[in-house]
């Protein structure tokens, strides 16, 4: 609970600053459109920083980097308070960004390396949890603070939690001891931060058409490029910064792929669901988040099933037949109307939260079954990489789709049916997770999930 508070500080933070955007934008004389920098800018440090976690958590120990993450991301918070001007806001939201891409995979590091693995998917499951409140919280605590406050909150709200955070991390948290790492890799940094900036980036103004669609393609090639590099550099690099050698652990390649189809299709979700209800049922900002709310309240409700659900059936069956519903609520969506009653379009919602949390608890649990200790830390930065890359690219895939049926269709602005089509686009490429899931052993993950056990 204590690395999840840190979960939980990033997630609400990520939310909550978007709603006091155009507020902001008003006090530093500037149009709010301007003011997605301060989203893109964080966003930018978290993807050029993660996979440096890893090497940064051996060489000074998790317990001190994730401290150290704590009060970066904090302080970042303090200053981004008391900024005057856009480009000030900017240069904070970096300092932010830094602190969040080593909190969360050296969260997630030390949890790895302290908990007992009959243990390990109770913890995942409670790790997780703030992500999930994180966003539910983040909008209307946002929309208040701006309506009756000063902006300037948004951000002063990290500081008791991050303080509460160094305080018990130091308390509760003992160092542990790190294999000394080797070279930093610093020609895979730069090669990797090409190519996670030129794909995410690349991906997501080619979907929204806010450049031309050239300019768009051509930032996704040079980080195609950039990727086959780093790939090259890496197989000749005794400690590349990300080990693309750990996919060969079948537990870790198969959760990898799997989970990064399903983030794709899931990470679409946010941004179909709100358009659809705001644009296309016409309903207010305010009634819209009421019934996406429902969603994060089925994955809360699941996290306590979540270890019985996984002894009971293991990794392989649970990670196929589960995914199979959640691809189906993704799918429902496609057939929402105006006429539905909302009590349907409740039961779907909260239904495919719960199917989702249970399959996401179970992705971050398979993951790291089989990693040895000495590249625990490798691994959990080339996952939290990985994730951020995927949730980047379900954004990206869902506007994709719901333009080019509109074009096709030669509709000015997107109407039902192609919310309908970019639903279930969004499905097909999640459900591609369930066969790779079908090509994990019975047995895998028994240690973790006590299948085995029970079965004997």
């Amino acid at each position: 609970m204590i690395v999840a508070c840190a979960l939980f500080m990033e997630n609400l933070d990520s939310t909550v600053v978007a709603t006091a955007l155009p507020t902001m934008a008003r006090d530093f004389h500037t149009a709010a459109v301007n003011m997605s920098v301060a989203l893109t800018s964080y966003l930018l440090s978290l993807t050029v920083f993660i996979p440096a976690s890893g090497w940064v958590a051996d060489r000074f120990g998790s317990r001190t980097v994730f401290r150290t993450a704590i009060v970066v991301f904090t302080l970042g918070s303090i200053l981004c308070g008391r900024a005057g001007s856009l480009w000030f806001l900017v240069l904070a939201r970096i300092l932010q960004g830094i602190g969040g891409a080593m909190m969360v995979p050296v969260g997630r590091l030390l949890l790895l390396r302290t908990v007992p693995k009959n243990e390990l998917v109770a913890a995942m499951a409670w790790f997780t949890t703030p992500a999930l409140i994180g966003p539910v919280l983040g909008p209307p605590i946002g929309g208040f603070i701006v309506t009756y406050a000063s902006w300037h909150w948004i951000f002063d709200i990290n500081v008791p939690i991050g303080v509460l955070g160094i305080v018990l991390v130091s308390l509760f948290i003992e160092e542990i001891e790190d294999s000394p790492p080797g070279r930093f890799d610093w020609t895979g940094l730069v090669l990797s931060a090409v190519t996670l900036v030129c794909l995410m980036y690349g991906l997501q103004i080619a979907s929204k058409g806010v450049v031309p669609w050239p300019v768009g393609l051509g930032m996704i090639a040079v980080g195609a490029v950039a990727g086959i590099v780093y790939y090259l550099h890496a197989r000749v690099t005794e400690h590349p910064l990300v080990d693309l050698s750990l996919m060969r652990i079948p537990t870790f390649g198969l959760s990898v792929t799997a989970a990064s189809f399903f983030r794709v299709g899931i990470g679409a979700l946010p941004f179909l669901l709100p358009l659809m209800l705001q644009v296309g049922f016409g309903m207010s900002a305010a009634q819209s988040g009421a019934i996406t709310f429902v969603s994060s309240a089925g994955s809360m409700v699941m996290k306590p099933g979540a270890q019985y659900a996984l002894r009971r059936f293991g990794f392989r069956a649970t990670l196929v037949f589960n995914g199979m519903l959640s691809v189906a609520t993704i799918a429902l969506c496609a057939g929402f109307r105006p006429g539905w009653p909302l009590a349907c379009i409740y039961a779907v919602l909260l239904a495919g939260g719960f199917f989702r949390s249970l399959q996401f608890t179970g992705f971050n649990s398979i993951a790291f079954a089989d990693i040895p200790s000495g590249r625990m830390s490798s691994a959990t930065s080339f996952y939290s990489t990985a994730q951020q890359l995927s949730i980047t690219m379900g954004v990206a895939v869902g506007a994709a789709a719901l333009d080019l049926s509109a074009t096709l269709l030669g509709h000015p602005q997107p109407l039902f049916v192609d919310y309908s089509a970019a639903f279930l686009a969004v499905a097909m490429i999640a459900s591609i997770s369930v066969p790779v899931s079908m090509r994990l052993a019975s047995d895998a993950g028994a240690e973790l999930s006590g299948h085995r056990a029970a079965a004997e």
